[in-house]
């Protein structure tokens, strides 16, 4: 009987490992497709028409909003949604901006 119930357990705990390996793919892939499909349907730039006026340059988003941004994406890397380059790749596009 112990032999047995060993092989249970053992075969739970693989099951579940691969589950939770699985899953995290998943949702790795999902948000690299959603990221590939929001690029693909951004609408083209307008070009302004010769006579306006120049649209004033975007305001510079305050320290706060980078630091809300730079903590999601500290939330999202501890998920393991992004791995270290990606991380790397984000943080240094929110402290650019």
């Amino acid at each position: 009987m112990p032999g047995l119930l060993r092989g249970v357990a053992r075969t739970a705990v693989v099951a579940g490992t691969a589950t939770a390996v699985s899953n995290r793919v998943s949702r790795r892939q999902q948000g690299r497709w959603a990221a590939q499909e929001q690029n693909r349907y951004e609408p083209p730039p307008q070009q302004a028409a010769s006579y306006a006026e120049p649209a004033a340059p975007p305001a510079a988003p305050d320290m706060s909003d980078k630091i809300e941004q730079l903590k999601q994406l500290g939330e999202l890397k501890a998920q393991g949604v992004l791995t270290e380059a990606e991380f790397a790749q984000q943080k240094a596009r929110i402290l650019a901006a």
